[in-house]
C-alpha cells in the first residue's frame, strides 16, 4: 500500500487493479499504425502556428464524432483531419496570422493553404499506399475545408466540425489568446461566434456546447477565486 499523503491529507491508495481497460471506456483511443505513418509524414508540414497540436486535438474530436454521425468513413475522415492544415507550411510564417485574423483576413492565403495542403496530402497518402479512391475523397476535403461553405459529404462535415470545435477546447482558447493578445473571456467569445452557428452535425453542436460550458466556467470569477 502506497501511503504518501494525497491532497487534503487523505492517504493514497493503490487503485491499479480498479482501472478499467482502455477499450471499456468511451473516448480513450490512440492513432492506429496507419495513422501514425501519416502523422510522421505530416508533422514536418504542421510546425506553423500550433498546427501540429491543433491537428491532433482535431483528430481526437473527429475520432469521437465518427460513431455518432451516420455514413462516415474513418479511412477518409481521420487521414483528412491529420493532413488538412499541412498547406500552411507553404505560406510565409509572418503572414499566417493575418490570413486568419477576424474581420476579413487574407482569403487568398487561406485558399493557398488549401491547395497546397491537398497536394501535400496526396503525396503523403501515395507514399504510405493509401487506396487511390480514398485519396481522391481525402484531397477533395482538404482542398476547401476552410473556404467552402457547404459540406461535400458526411465525411467532409465531420472534418469541418472537428476543425472548428477545437477552437473551444482549453487548448484552442489558450492558443487563440496567444495569437491575438486576448483575454480568455475575449477568446471564448470570439471562438464561440465563429463556431456554434457554423457546424454541420448535431453531435458536433452538442460537443461544442460542452466545451463552451467548460470555457465559461474557466473564466467565471467564482472559479478564478479558487486559484
Amino acid at each position: 500500500m502506497h501511503t504518501d499523503a494525497a491532497p487534503h491529507g487523505a492517504p493514497t491508495q493503490d487503485l491499479a487493479a480498479k482501472i478499467p481497460p482502455a477499450d471499456e471506456v468511451a473516448g480513450v483511443f490512440g492513432l492506429s499504425a496507419a495513422e501514425q505513418e501519416i502523422w510522421a509524414r505530416a508533422r514536418p508540414h504542421l510546425d506553423v502556428r500550433n498546427n501540429d497540436a491543433h491537428s491532433l486535438y482535431a483528430w481526437g474530436i473527429a475520432r469521437q464524432l465518427l460513431p455518432l454521425v451516420p455514413g462516415v468513413d474513418p479511412d477518409v475522415v481521420l487521414p483528412a483531419i491529420l493532413l488538412h492544415d499541412t498547406g500552411w507550411s507553404c505560406v510565409p510564417r509572418e503572414l499566417v496570422l493575418s490570413a486568419i485574423a477576424p474581420g476579413g483576413g487574407r482569403p487568398d492565403l487561406v485558399r493557398t493553404h488549401e491547395i497546397e495542403g491537398a497536394r501535400i496530402a496526396r503525396e503523403i497518402l501515395e507514399d504510405v499506399g493509401h487506396p487511390p479512391a480514398l485519396i481522391e475523397r481525402i484531397t477533395a476535403i482538404v482542398d476547401g475545408h476552410d473556404s467552402r461553405r457547404e459540406a461535400l459529404s458526411a465525411d467532409d462535415a465531420v472534418v469541418k466540425d472537428a476543425d472548428k470545435i477545437w477552437r473551444l477546447t482549453p487548448h484552442g482558447i489558450t492558443t487563440v489568446m496567444g495569437w491575438f493578445g486576448l483575454t480568455r473571456e475575449q477568446a471564448h467569445r470570439l471562438c464561440g461566434y465563429r463556431v456554434h452557428d457554423h457546424l454541420f452535425t448535431e453531435p458536433g453542436r452538442v460537443m461544442a456546447a460542452g466545451f463552451a460550458a467548460v470555457a465559461s466556467v474557466d473564466d467565471a470569477p467564482e472559479r478564478l477565486a479558487l486559484g
